[in-house]
């Protein structure tokens, strides 16, 4: 009897939402992560956060995730959409209020470059509320672009947004 093995994979992924108990929908959200896409092996606190590109509407909750998968990016990517989809998420306003968000940052070290899916997500560089917490998981992690560690990025991350650990 032969088996088939599963390459796992890390999965960094930024959850967030200022919409409703922003408390409540987080929680929903890594307990619909764990079941449907893998175990969360690291999380960061909760961070409090000042909204990014359109500022006049509620604060954020923002947390990072890391999750083992034997899912592939696109598939993950697909779900993750689908969870999104089952808590309200409406896309209606770019960055406007909305009650879940959730991306990959990064998934493994692989650059994957489609239509609907980027990794590594391309804005982290440019954004605290993100920058923050990932850089309290994995402070070390070497952007396989920038070739840089997150603590570096953020370093020299010029947001200066409010992003205030719960």
């Amino acid at each position: 009897m032969t088996e088939t093995f599963k390459i796992m994979h890390k999965a960094y992924l930024l959850i967030g939402g200022n919409e409703g108990n922003r408390l409540s929908h987080l929680q929903q959200a890594t307990a619909k992560i764990t079941q449907f896409c893998g175990e969360i092996i690291g999380q960061s606190a909760l961070y409090e956060t000042a909204p990014w590109g359109i500022t006049d509407q509620p604060r954020f909750f923002n947390q990072v995730l890391i999750c083992q998968t034997k899912l592939e990016a696109e598939r993950m990517m697909g779900i993750l959409l689908g969870i999104e989809e089952a808590m309200g998420r409406r896309r209606l306003v770019k960055f406007g209020p909305r009650i879940i968000d959730i991306d990959i940052l990064f998934f493994d070290r692989l650059i994957i470059e489609r239509p609907g899916l980027q990794i590594p997500h391309p804005e982290i560089a440019n954004r605290r509320f993100v920058l923050v917490p990932l850089c309290e998981v994995a402070p070390s992690f070497i952007h396989p672009q920038l070739q840089k560690t997150i603590q570096e990025i953020l370093d020299s991350c010029a947001d200066r947004l409010d992003v205030q650990k719960i």
